[in-house]
């Protein structure tokens, strides 16, 4: 226990106070008459308080001489707490551990407080001391005190129902705390469905200190106690029941009265109700009275409850005895007629009597309360565990609190989003006829998405809540700014890292922030929806005009508007372009146009992109690191596939992010199983998907996707690293068939491609794809203009229709019969012609025939190459050098056009992803190298001799590139991989290899040579005799030379 010191004293200590009676008033004037008080007095006469003369101290004050009353008083002085007890630092303090609980261990944190204790001080002690959650619910549970046998339908309901609706809200329950009565039914449900965890055990017993068997036990500050909860049969106290959590120990100053702490629970009970219910919510904390049998003093209670302004519900469980049946069968009776029968009510002021065992007056006097309570009968709820008909129990417990609050419907439903519970909501809140405030629904969307209520948000959208008319600028930024103390400072540092600058404190992060993390994370040419110009312009003009409508308040309404309710165009189409990735430049205009949304009036006329929807959700869902919540959103809205493959490369790069910013490993492997899960839902949807139909399945695979920066699946996968994704089946088809483009070749394919790439009248004896077998792969924009339909059938001339044409061998009528001839002579040569066109383009368009004529033309440069820099250099570059050189200047040219062609918009950035990729940096050297060497080499000596080391030096580069052409290989290529990456790993095992090395060779030419003039030899020396002796070469004749 965490206890604040001060002085000497904790704040308990200096906080709480006992009471200790300081004047003894005998409770019976038959005393003994003896003066002065003899030994029997004290043994036998009690105070008022309960205790004998010699258990009071009198260290204020003597003891009395005498118990006869002194001149000029009364001989009745009434006892009072105010007036005779003092007010001393509590002695009683810490832990309680029970003895009795072999199978669990039970423990409870304790205080001594006075009566007069302030309810905010013991709100505090609870809050922050004893680090008990906050309520959500309050459940003070009132009923007999002594024991009695609950009917088994009766108990089960209780108990299953009280816990179950107190673990699923967060509820703090109420009791006496003692093992009597209905704090012993309390304990045990605790028991049978409760947890073990103490924090989640939220039962409170509420005790008179003085009612309570072995009490001295519990005396001590800051102290772990042992207690033992079996007390005497015959004792008017009672022992502390094990099963509650927490004590509060009310003394009143007396001993063996019940009753004290009740003035003491109601001060609480109604401090707690003005807690929030959540730090999002302005509603309060509800409460609901259980009632379980009773004595006559339940039936005050019940009325002072449901008398409150505002009425505290009232739950009564019939069948429990006494009390509670008395007030669920005038509950019943007067249903329809508020005022009972003359009959009824004579047998009724019977059963009083006999159930309380009082006489007339006192019954009839019972029955005026229990009369006042049915005035508040909307308050009071009767459960009746007996019925079939009746809901659970815990059910029927939140349903009686949202009913008898009187509370509005965006009240009930805050309530019953703190308590996470939606299926009262369905069933109590979000009913037929209920009506609503403006916007009350939209801020119940919100507050969900904030504390993560998966359920309440499927509830909200299963009710009509649309993602574009709720998702606002303001709305999704405050999302990201939640209140998440871990999650918010990872998306600041994020953000730090993405804009490579550090944020002030306090700042607010925006769209375009998490725009630019998103690009960070998914990395490459991706460009998110936040960060493009569009979005820029409408998002500046929305914040001037934020600036300029701040004190007149109308901006509120003006941001709502940039939800933009005009949607896309095309937003029911499952694929934005499917197996047509090129466009023309009038094409893409045209289409980038048609997807803009109208302007807003709320933004002055600007241009926004498509309205938010589901995958702003699903993105911002994976960054604030709520799995369930993105596993919800994942399933609504389009696209399921690609956010799949997003949120296992989001989740991917912030695991990379946390291991490089050595934070705490969980967080990593959370984050990695997280995106495990995501890239096996991809897999998972890509094998339905191709098991239902596969030419689809493919076309899934590579449409651009305009909400994903115009990436496809594939990309995304791919610069994912989503191994599994890549492997499978429908993805290798589809590379397959990429690779090899129209050509339908099986076996000795690389043979027949470089015999017609030697012989290209072999191409037409090659075998191509028909339209339909091609239909799932990419086709650019020059193969759409050849058009292979029109070199499968006839063109049909001007004039005819499809019947004419059908009917011709028919013997129809339809054309001239010369000019028949002429054109069918016609038709078959120009469709000859156009086929072997089309098969010659074809064949030369397929990415595997250039990627053979690539390596044919790269090895020949290379013999080429080579035969240069092998012969003697003239002064005059020869012919085969200027071959060269015309290769190597082309292929800077492509690689400049590469680079500029790149998806991003800025230079730095297309130069970034660019160099990202090792073999662009490899010919990015060699070419530099080269172009020096040719610059020198067109000089005279000695720079044509520097030169052509040049050339010598940068052939290495272009052999190595042969690495990357034999990666295509199926058999070579894993033997690449594994090199390099076993190349990586050896690193740091030929760093530790040089500091041996360093360490053997310094200290040996240290030894061999004290003399050595300091030289640039020196430094070679060091290392390289030393190398060749790892390989065997000890030098023998230098150490030794006879």
């Amino acid at each position: 226990m965490n206890f604040i010191k001060k002085k000497g004293k904790s704040w308990i200590e200096e906080t709480f106070f006992r009471r200790e009676c300081i004047k003894f008033i005998p409770s019976s004037w038959d005393q003994h008459r003896c003066i002065p008080v003899c030994q029997v007095c004290q043994s036998l006469i009690r105070c008022c308080c309960g205790r004998l003369m010699g258990e009071h101290s009198w260290q204020e004050c003597c003891p009395p001489t005498s118990l006869y009353p002194s001149p000029g008083q009364g001989m009745e002085e009434e006892w009072s707490m105010e007036a005779h007890t003092r007010a001393i630092p509590t002695d009683a303090y810490g832990i309680v551990d029970f003895q009795d609980t072999a199978t669990r261990v039970c423990r409870a944190k304790y205080v001594r407080v006075g009566m007069d204790s302030k309810p905010e001080a013991l709100l505090q002690l609870m809050l922050r001391e004893w680090q008990m959650e906050r309520p959500k619910l309050l459940l003070t549970v009132h009923g007999g005190s002594e024991n009695f046998i609950l009917p088994p339908k009766v108990k089960q309901a209780f108990s299953k129902g009280l816990i179950t609706a107190a673990i699923s809200t967060g509820a703090w329950i109420l009791t006496d705390g003692i093992n009597t009565g209905v704090s012993k039914y309390v304990g045990e449900a605790v028991k049978l469905f409760g947890g073990h965890n103490l924090r989640k055990r939220n039962t409170i017993g509420i005790t008179p200190w003085g009612m309570i068997d072995n009490n001295m036990d519990l005396i001590g500050r800051d102290v772990f106690r042992p207690y033992q909860p079996l007390g005497n049969p015959l004792s008017k106290r009672a022992c502390l029941n094990g099963f509650h959590s927490h004590f509060l120990l009310v003394d009143d100053g007396t001993l063996g009265k019940p009753g004290g702490q009740q003035g003491l629970r109601r001060k609480l009970e109604k401090h707690i109700q003005l807690l929030k219910i959540h730090p999002r919510l302005n509603q309060g904390v509800p409460a609901l009275c259980v009632v379980v049998e009773g004595g006559p003093a339940i039936v005050s209670t019940v009325l002072d409850y449901v008398s409150n302004v505002p009425p505290v519900p009232v739950f009564v469980f019939e069948g429990s005895g006494k009390a509670a049946d008395l007030i669920a069968f005038l509950h019943k009776q007067t249903a329809n007629d508020r005022q009972l029968d003359a009959d009824i009510k004579e047998d009724f002021l019977g059963r009083i009597g006999d159930v309380f065992g009082v006489e007339g007056t006192e019954a009839a006097h019972l029955y005026t309360l229990l009369q006042q309570c049915m005035d508040h009968r909307h308050s009071i709820t009767i459960f009746d565990s007996e019925s079939d008909e009746q809901m659970a129990t815990d059910a029927a417990i939140l349903s009686s609190v949202l009913k008898g609050t009187k509370a509005s419907p965006s009240e009930q439903l805050s309530m019953a989003l703190a308590w996470d519970r939606a299926d009262v909501a369905q069933k109590d809140i979000l009913v037929y006829g209920q009506h609503w405030q403006v916007g009350s629904l939209e801020q119940a969307m919100l507050d969900s998405l904030v504390m993560d209520r998966v359920s309440f948000v499927k509830l909200l959208i299963d009710n009509g809540m649309t993602m574009s008319r709720f998702l606002t600028v303001d709305r999704l930024e405050e999302l990201y700014n939640s209140p998440r103390c871990q999650t918010r400072r990872f998306l600041q540092h994020l953000v730090e890292d993405a804009k490579q600058t550090s944020l002030p404190i306090g700042y607010r992060l925006s769209l375009i922030d998490m725009g630019l993390v998103i690009e960070y994370l998914i990395g490459g040419a991706y460009r998110s929806t936040y960060t493009r110009k569009n979005f820029r312009a409408a998002y500046s003009r929305m914040q001037d005009k934020d600036s300029r409508c701040d004190s007149s308040g109308s901006f509120s309404k003006q941001r709502q508007r940039m939800s933009l309710n005009n949607g896309r165009s095309q937003q029911d189409l499952h694929f934005f372009r499917t197996a047509q990735p090129y466009k023309s430049k009038d094409q893409t205009v045209s289409t980038r146009t048609s997807h803009q949304v109208g302007l807003s009036p709320g933004l002055g006329g600007a241009l926004l992109p498509c309205p938010f929807n589901f995958n702003d959700l699903f993105v911002w869902a994976v960054l604030q690191q709520r799995q369930q919540m993105a596993l919800f959103l994942w399933q609504h809205g389009e696209e399921a596939l690609a956010r799949a493959i997003v949120g296992c490369k989001l989740y991917r790069s912030m695991a990379f992010e946390v291991r490089q910013s050595n934070m705490d490993d969980i967080i990593a492997e959370r984050f990695k199983a997280y995106s495990i899960e995501f890239g096996q839902l991809a897999v998972d949807v890509l094998d339905c998907a191709f098991q239902q139909n596969e030419q689809m399945a493919m076309k899934l695979l590579t449409s651009e996707m305009e909400a994903w920066s115009h990436f496809t699946c594939l990309q995304l996968a791919v610069s994912s690293c989503h191994r599994a994704f890549v492997s499978h089946s429908c993805t290798q088809t589809l590379l397959t068939d990429l690779w090899t483009g129209p050509l339908n070749m099986r076996k000795n394919s690389f043979l027949k491609i470089i015999l017609s790439l030697l012989l290209p009248p072999a191409i037409l004896l090659l075998e191509f794809k028909s339209k339909a077998e091609m239909c799932h792969v990419p086709q650019s924009h020059e193969t759409m203009l050849f058009g292979r339909e029109s070199a499968k059938s006839p063109p049909v001339p001007e004039g005819s229709n499809q019947m004419d044409s059908l009917d011709a061998e028919r013997g129809l009528p339809f054309y001239n019969k010369t000019l028949c001839c002429a054109s069918e002579t016609v038709s078959t040569v120009f469709v000859q012609c156009l086929s072997w066109i089309t098969k010659l383009y074809d064949f030369y368009t397929a990415p595997v025939v250039k990627f053979w004529f690539h390596t044919m033309s790269y090895l020949g440069f290379l013999m080429l190459f080579s035969y240069v820099i092998l012969v003697k250099m003239e002064d005059q570059p020869s012919v085969k050098e200027w071959l060269v050189i015309a290769y190597i200047i082309s292929t800077a040219i492509e690689k400049t056009r590469e680079v500029l062609m790149s998806e991003p918009r800025k230079l730095r950035q297309k130069l970034k992803i660019w160099f990202s990729e090792y073999w662009n940096i490899s010919d990015f050297v060699a070419i530099l190298l080269f172009l020096a060497g040719l610059l020198m080499r067109l000089h005279g000596d000695p720079y044509r001799t520097a030169g052509r080391t040049a050339y010598c030096l940068d052939i290495i580069f272009w052999f190595v590139r042969v690495l990357d052409l034999l990666a295509v290989n199926q058999h070579a290529g894993p033997y690449i991989t594994m090199i390099t990456k076993m190349t990586t790993n050896m690193f740091f095992i030929v760093v530790m290899m040089a500091i041996v090395l360093l360490s053997f060779g310094v200290s040996r030419k240290s030894i061999l040579s004290p003399d050595q003039e300091p030289s640039w030899s020196l430094a070679r020396d060091v290392v390289f005799q030393p190398y060749w002796m790892i390989f065997g070469e000890v030098y023998a004749g230098e150490i030794d030379p006879e």
